[in-house]
């Protein structure tokens, strides 16, 4: 198998963190029954800084936004915000964002000894196996996404 520039619906649009305001948003000190309700205790709450909490490497995070259904198996839905970080190791069955051939791309990193396979989370798309003329960096790790619902 070959590998493919990825087609542009796989593009992604990058963001940088806004470092100029600290917005923190109210956080309940209880958890979020998925099943069945319990009493709240009085309501309490606290503050939280998104930010703070999902940016480990302030310098080496970017946010990117998915465009395409090729990872949709794996909770990556187009339109969703990834977190990404720069810093962080690309390990086997990481999510990492790629530049493949002068594009950008996002798939779970399939690393053997002497291969890597760019794995989509679509059965609709062929996993991309990166041979001495693919031009490939991989460029950060996804961290987080963050979706509409």
């Amino acid at each position: 198998m070959t590998s493919r520039k990825p087609s542009s619906t796989d593009a992604l649009t990058f963001f940088a963190p806004d470092e100029n305001e600290d917005v923190t948003i109210p956080i309940s000190n209880n958890t979020v029954s998925a099943g069945f309700p319990s009493p709240a205790d009085d309501f309490k709450e606290k503050r939280i800084s998104l930010d703070k909490t999902l940016v480990k490497n302030k310098e080496a995070t970017f946010y990117a936004r998915v465009s395409g259904k090729s990872m949709i198996d794996a909770g990556l839905d187009d339109g969703d915000l990834l977190i990404i970080d720069r810093s962080m190791e690309a390990e086997h069955g990481k999510i990492a964002v790629c530049f493949l051939d002068g594009e950008f791309t996002v798939k779970r990193l399939h690393i053997e000894k002497n291969a890597i396979t760019l794995m989509p989370e679509n059965k609709s798309y062929k996993p991309i196996k990166v041979s001495k003329d693919t031009d490939l960096l991989i460029w950060g790790v996804v961290t987080y996404v963050i979706k509409a619902i």
